[in-house]
């Protein structure tokens, strides 16, 4: 029997009863790795050789809760000796010299990390070129798209990823996993915060085993908690003249419809986001991109990438870059648009994820424009799957909370996951 494609719980139990150990279960995931990412490209590198004497070290360790557990990391976090790219040939080729705080604590509790995954250039896109684990001629979006791909192929069952304007998000909606992204403050950001907005957080497959990685990833237990919750549905939160597929809708409606099983007041929630908004948070993303390439040879850069850097240093000379709407949507936009509720459901993505061939800031826009304000906001939020596309790819719904409110979308999630269990991973049936 191989340990891929088991759970982070599954796996954590095994290994601290003594009935698996951390070597045997490295090395069948490095097998799945090696039997399937040629055809999906979610790994950059893949540490074999420092994974399994990390496995050898841990030895049988009763006391440590991601016992023996493989995970991979985004290509933008540090883990100590390697270097760390961004998605990016300009990158500084030195390694570091330390783990993230995140990866030291994943870690501590016995966590082995098996490799580093592939993100589109300073993480700017969500088409990223990483393929769709459900049909490699899609994109398994971005950037957190390699930690989603390999979660969603069996390949690792936990992943870290981080998330700007919807990084976790829309990769986990399109490869249809797990990914939750804390509101501001509850861990350590990546080392390029983007004003705030970014965020590390888990991508995995169970609700359980987003529940443990959080506890572990913030040093602080996570309890899921949702008692007599007002609920609300926005199918289209989106201005007027953008579109969600009719499907992802549906999907949304149908995560409202139960939770009312479950008591919960469900309402519709007819407000749709400002256009102000979303001008403002396509300057900030255009702002971010200059300030993360500031430092960079632009030469090494892909011309896609340029053409946005120079763009947002325009839009903070003239002090357009979205600051001051951020700001306000922070301090009070956001809790007035929400009104009167407590969590928020909406689709994730507005479209099918797009061959990744077809990307463009314009395509970005149109696949994955529902997730951003949460972000500006610093609220948290997560995608869990809940249904399949005619199209045979899983769909997500994004769950919304105000600050401090990861217990509500963790214990919702559960009870949707009880109600419509998902396939768990695109190789198995």
């Amino acid at each position: 029997m191989s340990w891929a494609g088991r759970t982070a719980v599954e796996i954590a139990v095994a290994v601290r009863a003594g009935e698996a150990t951390a070597e045997q279960v490295v090395a069948d995931h490095l097998e799945a790795i090696a039997a399937r990412d040629d055809g999906i490209g979610a790994f950059r590198t893949v540490l074999a050789e420092s994974a399994m004497a990390d496995a050898k070290a841990l030895g049988h360790r009763p006391d440590l809760p991601l016992a023996g557990v493989p995970v991979a990391v985004k290509d933008n976090v540090a883990v100590a000796g390697r270097t760390v790219t961004n998605g990016t040939r300009a990158a500084s080729a030195e390694p570091s010299p330390h783990d993230h705080p995140v990866v030291a604590r994943l870690r501590a509790a016995g966590a082995i990390v098996i490799g580093q995954t592939n993100c589109p250039e300073l993480c700017l896109y969500a088409i990223g070129d990483t393929r769709n684990p459900w049909d490699p001629a899609r994109t398994a979006g971005g950037s957190s798209g390699g930690s989603a791909a390999a979660v969603a192929a069996g390949m690792v069952p936990l992943a870290l990823g981080n998330d700007g304007l919807g990084s976790l998000r829309i990769p986990g909606a399109a490869c249809g996993v797990i990914a939750l992204k804390p509101g501001h403050g509850l861990m350590e950001p990546p080392p390029h915060d983007w004003f705030a907005m970014s965020e590390n957080g888990p991508l995995t497959t169970t609700v359980n085993d987003t529940v443990l990685a959080l506890t572990v990833m913030t040093g602080t237990p996570i309890l899921p908690e949702a008692e007599d919750l007002r609920i609300a549905v926005a199918a289209n939160p989106l201005p007027p003249g953008f579109s969600v597929d009719a499907e992802f809708q549906e999907a949304a409606r149908a995560a409202g419809a139960t939770l009312r099983e479950a008591g919960h007041t469900v309402v519709d929630h007819g407000r749709r986001f400002p256009m102000s908004l979303g001008w403002s948070t396509i300057a900030a993303w255009y702002s971010c991109a200059a300030t993360d390439a500031h430092d960079l040879d632009e030469r090494a850069l892909e011309p896609r990438t340029r053409s946005m850097a120079r763009v947002g240093r325009f839009l903070q000379r003239t002090r357009r870059d979205g600051s001051r709407r951020r700001d306000q949507w922070r301090a009070y936009g956001a809790d007035q648009w929400f009104g009167d509720i407590d969590v928020l459901i909406t689709p994730t993505l507005a479209h099918l994820p797009p061959a990744p061939e077809r990307r463009s800031a314009y395509a970005d826009i149109r696949f994955a424009p529902l997730t951003g304000a949460w972000n500006m906001a610093g609220w948290p939020a997560m995608t869990i799957p809940f249904g399949r596309h005619s199209s045979g790819l899983p769909i997500g719904v994004q769950l919304i909370a105000p600050p401090d409110g990861e217990g509500m979308l963790l214990s919702l999630a559960g009870f949707l996951e009880r109600s419509r269990p998902w396939q768990r991973s695109a190789f198995t049936p």
